[in-house]
């Protein structure tokens, strides 16, 4: 079980594109999210949005950097950022992507 919320105990549908940058010295990265139309957005949805919540079996990781995307005054979009600051961070981050990535059928392409 990997899943992403932005209001807790409500899980986020739609999948999102997924971008990894990491440091050179392999120490530090961050994460970029981008969601197109998510449930979090919609217009029946009540529940504020609190951050970025990633669960899974070994717990959670939490990110307050979620932006809003606006057209024509209507939400469209969510961008969450998250950023690791060590070697155990990014490995942590990275078996969660692992979980959720296989239960969402995404796949992974390595910059060239």
């Amino acid at each position: 079980m990997a899943q992403i919320q932005f209001s807790r105990g409500i899980n986020e549908e739609v999948v999102p594109e997924v971008r990894m940058f990491r440091a050179k010295d392999g120490n530090t990265g961050r994460a970029m999210f981008y969601f197109e139309n998510p449930r979090a957005l919609q217009t029946d949805s009540t529940e504020e949005i609190t951050g970025m919540y990633m669960i899974d079996e070994e717990g959670e990781i939490v990110t307050r950097e979620v932006k809003g995307k606006f057209v024509n005054g209507q939400p469209t979009a969510l961008e969450a950022i998250v950023l690791l600051q060590s070697q155990g961070e990014w490995e942590r981050f990275m078996r969660f992507m692992e979980r959720y990535a296989e239960q969402n059928d995404l796949g992974f392409t390595k910059s060239q």
